[in-house]
């Protein structure tokens, strides 16, 4: 089975600006249900659709297909969930691994996380100094929720 192990921290400090360069994203929700969240995302000229099910510790099944751009977008603007989300998205190298940045427009501007895929829950790995908080359990920094509850109403 696919599945996706994903940690989040929220941002401490400006460090990451410049680390890495930045792809601009569009994502929105045809299911934001907790059970099986169906995602449309456009991330340059690239789109998938992706499938992810209920969430059990920070392990979740995690399904990725190509979508044609055409397609995508059509989705995005007549079947996806409103609003979309859309903000960039930093991928920046650490110590072995890959950090992703995500800062989000619209009515979730200011919000910047981070976060990392690990192979297994227990994986130890370092953090930059501009890593904050972790809020992996924290429902409210799951993308799909931000469409319920966008961050401009925190």
């Amino acid at each position: 089975m696919n599945q996706e192990i994903e940690r989040k921290f929220l941002l401490s400090n400006e460090g990451w600006r410049g680390l890495g360069q930045g792809v601009l994203m569009r994502q929105g929700y045809l299911s934001s249900d907790p059970d099986r969240v169906v995602r449309v995302r456009i991330a340059g000229d690239t789109a998938f659709l992706t499938i992810k099910s209920r969430m059990v510790g920070l392990t979740r099944g995690e399904w990725e297909y190509p979508l044609p751009l055409d397609e995508a977008r059509t989705l995005l603007e007549s079947v996806c969930i409103r609003p979309v989300i859309d903000k960039v998205r930093y991928r920046i190298p650490y110590a072995g691994m890959v950090w992703e940045v995500d800062e989000f427009f619209g009515d979730n501007a200011g919000l910047v996380v981070a976060e990392i895929e690990l192979r297994a829950e227990g994986q130890t790995f370092d953090k930059p100094d501009w890593i904050g908080a972790e809020v992996s359990d924290d429902v409210r920094y799951f993308n799909a929720n931000l469409l319920k509850h966008p961050y401009c109403n925190w």
